[in-house]
């Protein structure tokens, strides 16, 4: 049995549990409103966005460090870069449909900022109290609580290794179900309009299906993967607390390898993860660990074998440690985070595998609201093997600076 098949019992008995209070909805009426002039389509369509520049190189030790799934300006040739430049265009366009769509100026392959699309994707409601949703489109797959926060709130610079591998970009192309009830929707909101690193709103409860090849690739099979999580912020006091779990399963069919490599047509490519994140009043914590099944190179042992990508297994999490401190109406949120991976990245050339080591430590710094600060430290080991170079294993630290510009 793959082991995301008991976390998905477990999640669909709790969702399950939730039908009753569905029926209700569907039967009671709704609540009577003033009429009022009907808007049109462009009063109800928002714009809003932001901007990250970086410069990653002061106090380097070792300009071969780098980082492909990460910030590709670290180490040699970098420089100033824009790491990302967002668009958002969304809004509540009908009683039941919602829509979001979400360009990036500043994507980057092999030459730099082209547009690319991140999101474009549309909520539809089955419920008067928009409780029960379908997400249609491209969006972020619900694995993670790091993955799920807006690069525009996490205090590192970047996602973990441990987690993120799991999908470049954090999306791809589906359909996910979406339950929460009202007052926990309105608790999600409050975490991230609050300052308090939330992920905003992507369910107590979701369960979806994918195509497995990640944002902005075909799809390379006829094998869709599919996806289950649970998480529920519970209050105690003044703090918020939420745990979580998460799995997905599906096949992967690798997206490049090098000329002689050996690689069969597809991979099992499935993870568990288990997460918990407390709201920074002032402490806050956010962990999470995962582990699976999923394709890696493996170097030839003598000269009788070739290089081959072969099924292995995945491990690796992280921990991150914050407190928010507020003086004189501006905000500082000092952060360390150590995150460890041991696997194959199947986005990656030869799916080239990784055993990394990681700490970072770093203070974010809200001058105002439309504008954020960020000094972090990087010490990283990053041992990683492909076809082009068997045993790169770099070490080395280095400080990096992000402005932020919200809008």
């Amino acid at each position: 049995m793959r082991i995301v098949s008991l976390i998905t019992v477990v999640i669909t008995a709790v969702f399950l549990m939730s039908i009753p209070t569905f029926s209700q909805q569907l039967t009671e009426p709704k609540p009577a409103e003033q009429k009022q002039a009907e808007k049109k389509w462009f009063e109800k369509i928002f714009l809003r966005g932001y901007s990250q520049i970086r410069y990653n190189r002061f106090l380097e030790t070792n300009s071969s460090l780098k980082c492909e799934q990460c910030d590709r300006s670290i180490g040699e040739n970098g420089g100033f870069f824009i790491r990302r430049a967002r668009l958002i265009f969304s809004g509540q366009v009908s009683d039941n449909v919602f829509i979001y769509i979400q360009p990036d100026l500043a994507s980057t392959s092999g030459d730099l900022h082209f547009a690319q699309l991140r999101d474009a994707y549309f909520d539809l409601s089955i419920d008067s109290l928009r409780e029960f949703r379908f997400r249609v489109g491209q969006s972020k797959i619900p694995f993670g609580y790091e993955n799920l926060q807006s690069s525009q709130n996490r205090l590192p610079l970047d996602r973990s290794d441990a987690t993120n591998s799991a999908l470049a970009n954090e999306r791809d192309l589906g359909v996910v179900f979406y339950w929460a009830p009202a007052n926990v929707r309105k608790l999600y909101s409050d975490l991230v309009n609050k300052g308090l690193k939330g992920t905003g709103d992507y369910g107590v409860f979701g369960l979806g299906v994918y195509n497995g090849q990640t944002a902005n690739k075909p799809e390379g099979n006829n094998d869709p993967h599919v996806v289950a999580r649970l998480s529920y912020p519970i209050e105690i006091g003044d703090q918020i607390i939420e745990p979580g779990i998460q799995g997905y399963t599906g096949k992967i069919v690798p997206l490049s390898t090098t000329a002689g490599v050996v690689k069969s047509v597809s991979y099992l490519d499935e993870r568990a993860a288990v997460s918990i994140s407390l709201s920074p009043k002032p402490i806050g914590f956010l962990a999470e660990y995962n582990w699976g099944h999923g394709p890696r190179f493996q170097a030839a042992k003598d000269t009788t074998e070739k290089n081959r990508v072969e099924a292995s297994t995945i491990e690796g999490g992280f921990a991150t440690l914050y407190y928010k401190l507020d003086v004189a109406g501006q905000h500082f949120l000092p952060f360390v985070r150590a995150q460890y991976f041991k696997g194959g990245k199947k986005q990656e050339l030869d799916t080239r595998y990784y055993d990394m080591k990681e700490l970072e430590i770093g203070v974010e710094w809200q001058l105002f609201a439309s504008f954020e600060f960020t000094a972090s430290y990087a010490m990283s080991e990053r041992n990683t093997s492909d076809a082009a170079k068997i045993a790169n294993n770099q070490k080395g630290n280095f400080l990096r600076l992000q402005a932020q510009f919200n809008y």
